[in-house]
């Protein structure tokens, strides 16, 4: 192999181009799986898949899902300089050699003549995840691209797999909703190591330079509480779903504080309602939320998700509680359709159709232009979220 310099995909691929000209491997020999190329270099599953793909693009080896891969028939015949025995009929492979695709990257071609690109959602449970998909496709609805999604289950592992997935499919680009965890996803940061293209939505990670599409947390979190505030609201929960922490959140809640550091109002880590899961599938009375609610410990609630605060209201319907003569329920998204229904809850919008829409441009102006992710530097766009007042919230009750 060459110098320890090169990217670790790189090195992979010189280490099969040596063996394969030392005639250590020939036409139709099997290359060792994935998993087994990931122990035996000691790297990640997608700098793996990015050495293989290539070496697929350029000719070295084919792929046949379900099998793996194998040196490419008529080798012997490329390494003397001539045109490899065309096949009577091309083989099925995830990445095909030679096939045209963003700055070396293959992508695959349907039946139809439309490429791909690839969306990975954590959960697709809420109208946001179904506005944000229908910004994407307006985009995509005149171009030569299909949209494949994946839907992860926020699970760090299945995104890791999926990213993999959509590499070794042939997509030309990705667009990552990343999911909920603790840490960044490293295989994120391979696709930006090896000069993917690709566009995080709605989240992005703090110190790290990628193109992105994003509400602005921080403006959503002081609007909330400043509204709450005129209406004479003072002791204001903010509420997750969740326990795992994300930068959404963490905008959020900075935004919440600093509107009421803002204001001279002390802060109560007691109405920083994050330490907990919610199990929308039952209802449970021993729950510290459903406590939190029953003990009157806030007359207003910010929830960071449109489905949380459908729950608390259902809580406060449960106990007797009016909406929103005794609580004021204002959520992050609108939890309506917006399909002939304007809705009931107040809300902070992110506008995700334009997300999706702003996202899907800024990957296709990549795959257009044909020039290594941040080139020119990262598109980033941070967007403004709007109050939209309904019938969840009113004033304080005296």
């Amino acid at each position: 192999m060459q110098t320890e310099r090169q990217p670790l995909y790189m090195q992979i691929q010189q280490y099969f181009k040596d063996l394969i000209a030392e005639g250590k491997l020939k036409e139709n020999d099997k290359i060792p799986s994935e998993k087994e190329l990931m122990e035996q270099f000691d790297v990640s599953r997608i700098t793996v898949a990015n050495a293989l793909v290539q070496l697929a693009k350029d000719g070295w080896i084919y792929r046949i899902p379900g099998r793996g891969s194998f040196v490419s028939e008529g080798i012997e015949r490329m390494l003397a300089g001539q045109p490899p025995a065309g096949d009577a009929e091309p083989r099925q492979s995830a990445a095909r050699p030679g096939a045209s695709g963003y700055g070396g990257w293959p992508g695959a071609v349907s039946s139809s003549g439309l490429r791909t690109i690839g969306l990975l959602l954590p959960e697709l449970v809420d109208h946001f995840a179904l506005r944000l998909v229908q910004g994407i496709n307006r985009v995509l609805e005149g171009e030569n691209y299909q949209l494949h999604i994946i839907v992860t289950g926020n699970s760090i592992d299945r995104e890791k797999e999926a990213i993999g997935h959509m590499i070794r499919s042939g997509a030309d680009g990705l667009l990552i909703f990343p999911c909920d965890a603790e840490t960044y996803n490293e295989e994120i940061l391979s696709l930006k190591a090896a000069g993917y293209p690709f566009v995080l939505v709605d989240r992005y990670l703090p110190g790290i330079e990628t193109n992105v599409v994003r509400s602005d947390g921080l403006v959503g979190g002081r609007m909330a509480v400043d509204y709450l505030w005129e209406l004479g609201h003072r002791d204001i929960a903010i509420c997750s779903d969740s326990i795992l922490p994300t930068i959404t959140v963490e905008d959020r809640i900075n935004g919440y504080i600093e509107a009421l550091k803002r204001r001279g109002a002390m802060i109560n880590p007691a109405l920083i309602l994050t330490d907990f899961n919610v199990d929308y599938h039952k209802s449970d009375e021993d729950h510290p939320l459903y406590r939190f609610i029953k003990n009157r410990m806030a007359t207003a609630y910010v929830t960071l998700n449109g489905r949380l605060g459908v729950h608390i209201a259902s809580i406060c319907r449960k106990l007797g509680l009016r909406v929103p003569q005794d609580v004021s329920i204002l959520t992050f998204d609108d939890p309506a359709s917006g399909l002939g229904e304007e809705g009931e809850y107040s809300h902070i919008s992110q506008s995700e159709g334009l997300m999706g829409e702003q996202a899907a441009r800024i990957l296709l102006d990549m795959l257009a232009s044909g020039k290594e992710p941040g080139a020119g530097g990262y598109s980033k766009i941070i967007m403004e979220p709007q109050l939209v007042v309904r019938r969840s919230t009113g004033p304080v009750c005296k």
